[in-house]
């Protein structure tokens, strides 16, 4: 026999990486069997991000943009909108910017949208291989921990424009109790509290959140502001897209509570969203906070 399984020679650095024991993290194994399959290099050999100059037509990459995520007494509510743009024209209308990462956390993402979704296919797998070789799953914090080194790997694609930052959220089983973490391009992760938003509309959901946020919503009323607040980052950034009644494209809402990780139905998410439009076409600013 003159090589290994994978048709490199014995002892190459790849068929090592597969005959070792090695980590329970999937990222690391990747990085030793196969780093040219790793997203940041990925798009390095494509574009030149390794070469000090940004790779040509990066404003023209399609960005994912809003995400918010609200924790209620059960559980976390996660929404994201529709819209992907590059540059000054709408990528697609129709882009999912929320997935399940595990039974019992989300993730969104905002930044480039390729590199986002491949960062979240890694993520899901990465959780599925540390439960496969350990036996149980991590920490809610654990995760969130996961996910912060996955983000900083991508550090020199942020530097040359290619950024990708994610919302994570998930139920913690020991507080039983949902959490959110948020993240800065250099794997920085802060833990946030009640709710918190990402993407270029962000600064406007967050406001309308402020105002409509109570710690006695229910779950329902935990959606609603959510969309509430994307309604209102549409209203006012060009980049996060509206309720699309004419074509049927809603936000991607999903629960995330002891019974683990639901995504709401096109007809639930719908229901929602056209509630919410209708009351704008009464109060096209949206619900009043009370002054107490």
């Amino acid at each position: 026999m003159t090589g290994d399984f994978d048709g490199r020679p014995p002892g190459s650095p790849r068929s090592a990486a597969f005959l070792n024991a090695g980590t329970s993290s999937f990222s690391d194994f990747l990085g030793l069997a196969a780093p040219d399959l790793r997203p940041a290099r990925t798009m390095a050999a494509a574009g030149g991000v390794a070469g000090g100059m940004p790779p040509a037509g990066v404003a023209d990459l399609p960005h994912a943009t809003t995400i918010v995520a609200a924790v209620f007494a059960g559980g976390v509510v996660m929404a994201g909108d529709r819209r992907a743009t590059a540059g000054n024209m709408i990528a697609q209308r129709d882009i999912e910017k929320v997935f399940r990462s595990d039974e019992y956390s989300a993730i969104g993402i905002a930044g480039v949208a390729g590199l986002g979704v491949e960062m979240v296919r890694l993520y899901q797998v990465e959780l599925e291989h540390y439960e496969k070789l350990e036996g149980r799953t991590l920490s809610l914090e654990g995760k969130a921990n996961r996910l912060a080194a996955m983000v900083r790997g991508n550090l020199p694609g942020a530097l040359q424009g290619l950024a990708v930052v994610p919302l994570f959220a998930g139920f913690d089983e020991d507080r039983e109790a949902g959490r959110i973490f948020g993240y800065d391009v250099a794997g920085g992760r802060y833990e946030e509290h009640r709710f918190h938003s990402i993407g270029s509309g962000s600064i406007f959901a967050r406001g309308a959140l402020k105002k409509l946020y109570r710690d006695d919503l229910s779950e329902h009323d935990t959606v609603r502001a959510c969309m509430q607040a994307l309604y209102d980052a549409a209203d006012d950034d060009s980049a996060t897209g509206g309720p699309d009644i004419a074509r049927g494209i809603f936000p991607v809402v999903a629960t995330i509570t002891a019974d683990g990780f639901r995504r709401l139905t096109d007809t639930e998410s719908g229901d929602h969203a056209r509630a919410v439009v209708t009351e704008r076409q009464e109060h096209p600013d949206g619900p009043l906070a009370p002054i107490s």
